[in-house]
Order: structure tokens, then C-alpha cells, then sequence
């Protein structure tokens, strides 16, 4: 990581420029000096107690990471929609998992990151911002290190990380758009089934109507929260399974596999502010299902 010093930090002392123009957490600091990572001045090593002046170049270079041995790289096809020195979007297909579990240790999307990080010789392990379900495929962020994840991860809180989902819902929709603002709680006979429950979280779904289709409906949404299988909880809830998802009474005659897709994802970059807009067509699977 590097910032070129403006003139309104012009004869600060390097530790308040990295604390407050950077944004570098005293913690981080620290992990710098005592892991590995090294803090250049113009090109030569200096230390938080350095004096610096307008247009000087200063440089971060972050510790190395270890990696978990839960996660095993692995040599996978890996979607790459787009990569800079922080981050990383790629395009998950259905059937693959976010993460390992310990019933599927192997063939995961952080495999096949580690996987990529390897062969690059990136030392960095894996950090997912958001994630998707496994039989849900579409737009993710992955970032290659602990400080970007962090900053991605605040930018996801306040709101300015955006998702758009295109799903196949059974039946036909009775109304062209909707807000549905239902809380959702796990089940309690379960660990992974959801439901809605007035005891449970807080969760907004945006809808609106795509087109229709012989006994389905194409959807367009937009989450105001993130709840675990927020989007086929809600349209379970309202009769309107999505097509294949079996766990919540969708029919699986025509689909396999929960018919979701993340279509667009818009981000700010955690370090330059510039917005970040990629837009991914539906698989082949779900496009089947247009006519």
C-alpha cells in the first residue's frame, strides 16, 4: 500500500499519518513492526517516530499471513471478474461452498483462492466479505489481505457494499414490487434451517417483478440486511418458494439447485473511494428456464 503525504499533513509525524490519514489501527501498527511487515519512507525503512513532509511517498508492507490448515489450496477453475493489489471479485458457480466445512474439507471457493494465492506467490490467506450459498452462485469480494478485509468489511456495515439478486420464485407474484420485513431466526430443531420468527433478527428484502413465466416469476432484489438465507426464508414465507430449493418447499422438477443469483455488485474501493459497479449474467441453468 502506498499514499503520497498532502500538504495538510505536511511535518506530521509519521505515526499520526498512518493513524489518522491512513487509517491504520494502532493494532495493525504493531503487527507491522513485530510480524514481518516493514514501513518505507520515500524507499528506505523508517520507523512511526520519522518526520514527514508534502509529497513524500510512504509505503506499507504488510506481514505475511498464515494460512489456516482447515484450508488446503487447491489447483480449481477460478472466475476472476476483477483483481487489484486488495481485492479480488470473482463469479461463484452453483454447487461450490464459500468456505470449507468439516464434512467437505476440499473443492470450496477458499481452496481454489489459496489455490490462485499459491501459484501467484500472494502470502495471504482467505477473506471472504460476503458470501454466498453454496447452490447460489454470482458476485462475491475477496480481500487479499487482513487490513482490507477489515475496511471492506465496515464500508459492508454502513451500507455501501450493494447487492443485486435475480431469483426464480414458484407461482405467479401478486404484486409488481414489495418490500418484505420479516424477522428471521433459526429453527430450533435445526443448525442450518431458517424461518421467520418474531423473536428472531431484523430482515428487509426489496423486490421487484422481472417478468413471468409459465408457473414462476422472475425477481429482482435488493437486501437491506444480510440474514442467513434471508431471500428464500422471505419467499417461502409468502408461498413463493424459489425454484429447486428443496430446504424451504421449492419444486425441484425444473431446477437442481435454489434458482439465486447475485447479477450486480456495486462497492466502494477500501483505499482509493472509487466506485466499484460488475454485473454478471444468469447461468446457463437459470436462463434454460426464460424460453
Amino acid at each position: 500500500m502506498e499514499w503520497v503525504v498532502g500538504s495538510d499533513c505536511d511535518q506530521q509525524l509519521l505515526r499520526l499519518f498512518l493513524r489518522e490519514g491512513c487509517q491504520l489501527s494502532k493494532r495493525t501498527l504493531a503487527d507491522i513492526k513485530f510480524n514481518g511487515g516493514r514501513i518505507l519512507l520515500n524507499g528506505h525503512e523508517a520507523t512511526v517516530r520519522a518526520t514527514v513532509f508534502e509529497g513524500d511517498r510512504v509505503t506499507v508492507e504488510l506481514p505475511p499471513e498464515d494460512v489456516s490448515p482447515s484450508m488446503q489450496p487447491e489447483k480449481l477453475e477460478l472466475k476472476i471478474v476483477y483483481e487489484d493489489s486488495h481485492l479480488l471479485v470473482l463469479d461463484k458457480p452453483a454447487g461450490m461452498a464459500t468456505i470449507p466445512s468439516r464434512e467437505h474439507p476440499r473443492h470450496s471457493l477458499a481452496n481454489a483462492v489459496l489455490g490462485y494465492y499459491q501459484e501467484k506467490g500472494i502470502p495471504a490467506t482467505f477473506h471472504a466479505v460476503n458470501r454466498l450459498d453454496k447452490d447460489t452462485s454470482g458476485l462475491l469480494v475477496v480481500a487479499k489481505h487482513r487490513f482490507a478485509h477489515d475496511r471492506l468489511s465496515k464500508l459492508q456495515q454502513q451500507g455501501r457494499l450493494k447487492r443485486r439478486y435475480l431469483a426464480i420464485v414458484a407461482g405467479k407474484l401478486s404484486r409488481e414490487r414489495g418490500t418484505i420485513d420479516l424477522p428471521i431466526a433459526r429453527q430450533s430443531d435445526s443448525i442450518i434451517t431458517r424461518q421467520v420468527d418474531a423473536r428472531g433478527q431484523r430482515a428487509i428484502t426489496h423486490y421487484e417483478t422481472e417478468a413471468y413465466l409459465e408457473g414462476a416469476t422472475l425477481v429482482k432484489i435488493t437486501l437491506e440486511t444480510g440474514r442467513t438465507h434471508q431471500i428464500r426464508v422471505h419467499f417461502s414465507h409468502l408461498g413463493h418458494p424459489l425454484l429447486g430449493d428443496d430446504l424451504y418447499g421449492g419444486p425441484v422438477e425444473q431446477m437442481k439447485r435454489q434458482a439465486l443469483h447475485c447479477c450486480r455488485l456495486e462497492v466502494q474501493h477500501p483505499f482509493t473511494d472509487d466506485r466499484l459497479v460488475f454485473e454478471q449474467p444468469l447461468p446457463d441453468d437459470m436462463t434454460a428456464l426464460l424460453g
